[in-house]
């Protein structure tokens, strides 16, 4: 056995990043030298690149914004009102506020110029087969798995280095994740916008293939591609990873002060997590006709692998506690079995799609009620893993003493995001090669090049179901453990205001029934919020699409001379995501702030309750229906059941166009209402034990 400082454990962690950066470094190098030649690709693939980037400017301007009003009441009123407790911590808390935004930006900026770089030379590795194209788009959507495990780890540590208070470990965690929320909304709002109108208009009315450079919302579609899936998930996935780290590093930190081996062991695990991360994409490889599906499914299996050899090693080397140990491993296993669920009901080769492109022989109408029937069916077995891990961890790791069954919980959270460096990797090619494939057609690469990156792009689609399956999941381990901080926040904070803390939440108690069930209600609305945003803003772009096309002399025969004016619908999704992003996710915070000083922290015990348990019923649903019905599209378009231009293929068109904001816009984006609701609750529960109504 080693004996270990936390600060040497602490030291290491931070040269793992630095390491995880280098690798991003290098892997950026790589996809940039890859050769690329095709004029009409690059100016197309200049168009997203100038999309993407305007719209992400506007965006962080707009955030900027909140982000400073939000900094100024954290300086005032947290941890303590500024007038009565101690203004440094109010500073840290605040300078750590910022610190979590601005990290969970760069992610964002990181995966939009990695993807507009990876997606022109992906699409012309394509033509020289499966194998440099898989590579290419590989290696761009790792660059940014390993940029964002890298920071996210790096921040945590450094602001506990450096503050030495596990709270402001929740400041940071509370930027990264308020960021993470609107970013995630207002990509998904834009990206669906533009995929539904470019979908309905082109391929329903107008007989258009997918990408037809003739479509004026077809760059918008491809932008959204990268300020959506790319950018937004980049930074939903930072504000996991950071929230399952502070959840655990808060009750650690309470059950044996900030150097305790328990604080050693989150920050040895995480590390451990981004070096298999980073082993698992060094080691990815596909033959020269190999399958992308279980290529891209291989590595998170040896990145899973590496990750429990080595934390299991450490754990006898240090001496660290086995039954934790044991909590964190559960947390790894179950979450890989919820990727393999997602699978099921996700894959065109599994019969869930199947059975909906069949039904969409008889109209759009059972296309949608099977495809969302089996929603409903696919969110069982993640809600029940989610339940079993939450309650093996508890009890193995509660014959530790008082506290330690929630840390458990908090450690197999750390355990299912431990290889979020390699579902980020997976996430972003779904994107980099979907905008290939786009990219392929436009550029007049013919039918062999087409079928090479519709493959990639299938294999893209079942992964990023799978991705956003594990990490709701991940999402709602993490958020039960930061139920557990906000108790010990709050027994904290009793003891040093002399009164009662919380042992447990009795859904008898009216202030913790009335919580719950205003809890409940919570992300169906901020869900259709998100939704009639899409709704709104979509009409608007088909309207402008049919201005066009009826408009533009020659843009119907596909003169040369006659282009579509792709700006303008660019414009109409970026001025139309931004102007909803933000109440959304105000409606979210301002409840919970509401809630508390209406029930004080009983209630925000039944708020969090009900806002959890609803929340990951509707966000596996929307997300896993939304991805079944997009590839029931994809398999009759391969050519069955009727093929391209059958009734069939128009059902599914609609069913793939009402899946498009549920998987993308609101069902990725309730993972981040319910982090951050209940990172707002830790942070405010002082202030909800001197100042409620009941």
């Amino acid at each position: 056995m080693i004996q270990i400082t936390t600060q040497t454990i602490q030291i290491v962690a931070i040269l793992i990043s630095l390491l995880s950066l280098g690798v991003a470094a290098w892997l950026y190098s790589w996809v940039k030298s890859q050769p690329s030649s095709n004029a009409r690709i690059a100016e197309i693939g200049g168009y997203i690149r100038q999309g993407a980037n305007t719209f992400l400017r506007r965006e962080y301007l707009i955030l900027a914004r909140f982000t400073a009003i939000a900094a100024v009441l954290i300086l005032i009123f947290l941890p303590h009102p500024i007038w009565s407790g101690n203004i440094t911590q109010n500073i840290w808390m605040a300078v750590s506020y910022i610190f979590g935004t601005v990290l969970s930006a760069l992610a964002g900026k990181i995966g939009i110029q990695i993807a507009t770089i990876a997606n022109i030379k992906s699409a012309e590795a394509a033509q020289k087969g499966v194998k440099p194209a898989f590579m290419t788009g590989f290696r761009g959507g790792a660059v940014m798995g390993m940029a964002v495990v890298g920071t996210s780890l790096l921040g945590v540590t450094l602001v506990l280095l450096i503050v030495g208070d596990a709270s402001a470990v929740l400041g940071f965690s509370f930027g990264a994740s308020s960021l993470a929320l609107f970013a995630k909304a207002g990509g998904g709002i834009f990206t669906k916008t533009a995929d539904i109108s470019a979908d309905l208009v082109g391929k329903v009315e107008l007989g258009l293939e997918e990408d037809d450079p003739r479509n004026p919302a077809v760059i918008a579609d491809n932008v959204g591609d990268n300020v959506g899936d790319v950018a937004g998930m980049g930074a939903d996935l930072f504000d996991s990873n950071v929230a399952s780290m502070a959840a655990a590093l808060v009750m650690a930190t309470a059950l044996g002060g900030p150097d305790s081996k328990n604080v050693a062991m989150v920050f040895a695990y995480a590390a451990i997590g981004l070096l298999s991360s980073v082993i698992g994409v060094a080691t990815a490889r596909i033959g020269k006709n190999g399958d992308p599906g279980k290529a891209l499914n291989s590595s998170t299996y040896v990145t899973t692998a590496i990750f429990a050899v080595l934390t299991a090693l450490s754990t006898y080397i240090f001496n660290f506690e086995w039954r934790i140990w044991g909590a964190t491993a559960i947390g790894l296993i179950v979450g890989t079995i919820i990727g393999l669920t997602s699978d099921y009901f996700t894959n065109d080769a599994k019969p869930p799609v199947r059975a909906v492109a069949n039904a969409s022989k008889s109209g759009p109408a059972f296309t949608i009620l099977s495809g969302f029937s089996y929603g409903l069916l696919s969110a069982l077995p993640s809600l029940i893993g989610i339940a079993v891990t939450a309650l093996i961890s508890y009890y193995i790791c509660e014959p530790l003493g008082s506290g330690y069954g929630m840390f458990g919980i908090s450690m197999s959270a750390l355990g299912m995001l431990s290889i979020v460096g390699m579902i980020i990797s997976n996430d972003a090619y779904g994107p980099i090669v979907d905008n290939a494939r786009g990219l392929a057609e436009m550029g007049g690469f013919g039918e062999k090049v087409i079928a090479i990156a519709d493959e990639l792009d299938s294999a893209g689609n079942t992964v990023k179901a799978v991705t956003k399956g594990f990490s709701i999941s991940a999402a709602g381990l993490t958020v039960i453990s930061l139920l557990g901080a906000f108790m010990s926040e709050v027994n904290t904070a009793a003891s040093e205001l002399g009164v009662q803390g919380i042992a447990n939440f009795d859904i008898m108690n009216p202030t913790v029934f009335f919580g719950l069930i205003v809890g409940v209600a919570i992300p169906a609305v901020f869900s259709a919020m998100l939704m009639l945003g899409v709704d709104k803003n979509a009409q608007r772009m088909v309207a402008e699409i049919h201005r066009q096309w009826d408009t533009i002399p020659g843009l119907k025969e596909g003169k040369e001379n006659a282009k579509p004016d792709y700006d303008k619908c660019i414009d109409i999704a970026t001025t139309g995501s931004l102007k909803e992003l933000i109440p959304a996710g105000l409606v979210a915070i301002f409840s919970t702030i509401l809630v508390g000083f209406i029930g004080g922290a009983s209630a925000i015990g039944g708020f969090l309750t009900g806002n959890i348990t609803s929340g990951l019923l509707l966000a596996l649903l929307m997300s896993n229906a939304g991805g079944l019905w997009d590839n029931s599209k994809k398999y009759v378009e391969a050519g069955n059941c009727g093929g391209k231009g059958s009734t069939a293929h128009k059902a599914a068109v609609v069913g793939d166009t009402v899946g498009d904001p549920f998987k993308d816009t609101a069902g990725p984006s309730i993972n981040t209402q319910i982090t951050v609701v209940s990172l707002v609750s830790s942070l405010l529960a002082s202030l909800f034990l001197m100042y409620s109504i009941f």
